[in-house]
């Protein structure tokens, strides 16, 4: 296996492309103050939640319908100027960058829930809803939108990157949830794919193409996802552990036996630390699974007497129930706050964020081998996992400015990385593939895989203007 020299695969693939000002000029006429290329705003456009130092976009566009989205393509197809979607900017592998210059095109203007079909369980939304937003407008219809990646990101960034988070083990991804799309294409033109029916075997699926494409096949302009019926009962729990190995092996053996369980989260000692002193919670020091039932009441309490007599035979002990929606809510905060807590356990530093995913059956060999590096390179870091599906992450913590910090930390998680792929799993279990693990991507899937990944990206934008220099070189 030839993997990747640690950061060589950080570089970008090309240089920035010209921004004529002709095109500045059509864009400021076509949309006056939806347009500017004031630095602040640029530069609020041209970092995410990555490691990287990357040139702002030239230009902002704030598109506030279809129709906007479709004519700032349009107007850039017509110089070969890159465009890049923006949501809200929470993703964390570079995806969002202005690696070869170009245009941002900002979605968070269109956040209208468009219709709300309860009785077919699906609903239609603009991109740059957000997942909290979605479920605050379905909630009086007694469904729900599962898919929980820990940040409030938009519908339109968790398609383009396939997210997942919290209740994967459970309700899927979102290449299960997305039924269809309306996309806007390198020419400009708006296409629909999918439809709210359940399943089709109409012609090429289109909408699972579109979906993970990273905004490199097409700008989302409305999502149609599913929705759930809220569960009848809900139960959260808390188990510690005296060691990682001991979580991690309830975790497979919860799974391999089938409990249905709704959420499985993993947390190191780092990580409680870190959270006990961002959130202000007095939760046990050492390795944590935090989990989630739902079902019916009965069917709760046999999920939850299940759950604790494998942990309690697996080495957990300290078990906390937290029934009302406020001592849920605590919790869950709590994890989702697990990156800031990371972050600001080092003040100034930067994460340098992995995410692997494992068949369930290496968990065990993916998981502690990895965090065994980190202790011996002596770097700062956090963990999480979405374990019940095989998923986790490292965040090293790393000063900006120290050469020698970045290269550690791309070493381990080129190591991390190499052994995930040597267990049948996958360099990116939800972030997506960005700048940060395009040589990845290569050792994953193969060089004709991703040759057969150009041919589709050449024939639908042949001048490679879509979030160029991402998931793949051209």
């Amino acid at each position: 296996m030839n993997a990747p020299t640690p950061i060589a695969h950080l570089q970008p693939q090309a240089a920035p492309r010209d921004v004529p000002q002709a095109l500045l000029d059509a864009l400021k006429a076509r949309f006056g103050t939806q347009f500017s290329t004031a630095l602040v705003v640029r530069e609020q456009h041209g970092r995410d939640e990555s490691a990287f130092s990357i040139a702002p976009p030239a230009a902002v566009v704030f598109a506030e319908s279809t129709a906007d989205v479709s004519d700032a393509v349009k107007l850039a197809a017509q110089y070969k100027v890159p465009v890049i979607p923006f949501g809200v900017g929470s993703s964390l592998e570079g995806h969002l960058l202005a690696v070869q210059g170009g245009i941002s095109i900002d979605v968070s203007r269109m956040n209208q829930v468009l219709s709300i079909n309860a009785e077919d369980l699906t609903v239609t939304v603009q991109p740059g809803v957000t997942r909290k937003a979605l479920n605050e407008a379905v909630k009086s219809t007694g469904l729900f939108f599962p898919i929980d990646p820990g940040a409030d990101a938009t519908i339109g960034g968790m398609s383009a990157t396939r997210a997942s988070g919290t209740n994967a083990v459970r309700y899927g991804t979102m290449r299960e949830n997305v039924l269809a799309l309306e996309v806007v294409t390198a020419s400009g033109e708006v296409i629909r794919t999918g439809t709210r029916a359940k399943k089709s075997s109409a012609g090429y699926d289109l909408t699972r193409l579109m979906v993970g494409s990273e905004g490199t096949l097409g700008v989302m302009t409305e999502v149609t996802v599913k929705l759930y019926p809220l569960p009848e009962a809900v139960m959260a729990a808390t188990c510690s552990f005296s060691s990682l190995a001991a979580a991690v092996n309830t975790t497979i053996a919860l799974i391999q036996l089938g409990v249905p369980i709704a959420r499985c989260e993993l947390l190191d000692a780092n990580t409680i630390r870190a959270v006990n002193v961002h959130s202000k919670l007095s939760l046990r020091e050492s390795a944590m699974l935090l989990m989630e039932f739902h079902g019916s009441p009965e069917g709760v309490k046999e999920q939850v007497a299940t759950v604790q007599d494998i942990a309690s035979d697996l080495g957990g002990d300290a078990f906390e129930w937290a029934q009302t929606p406020e001592e849920r809510t605590r919790l869950w905060t709590a994890r989702h706050n697990a990156y800031f807590a990371g972050i600001q356990s080092r003040p100034g530093c930067r994460a340098i964020t992995t995410d692997t995913c494992v068949p369930i059956s290496r968990l065990a060999d993916a998981l502690l081998d990895s965090v065994t590096e980190a202790n011996e390179a002596g770097i700062p870091y956090f963990m999480v996992g979405h374990v019940g599906d095989g998923n986790f992450h490292m965040g090293y913590l790393i000063d900006p400015d120290s050469a020698d910090e970045r290269v550690l930390a791309e070493k381990l998680n080129t190591q991390l990385v190499e052994r995930a792929l040597k267990l049948g799993g996958t360099c990116t279990g939800e972030h997506g593939v960005g700048l940060h693990k395009m040589e990845f991507l290569r050792t994953e899937a193969g060089d004709g895989a991703v040759d057969m990944m150009r041919t589709i990206k050449r024939a639908l934008d042949p001048d490679n203007i879509l979030n160029p220099g991402k998931i793949f070189s051209i």
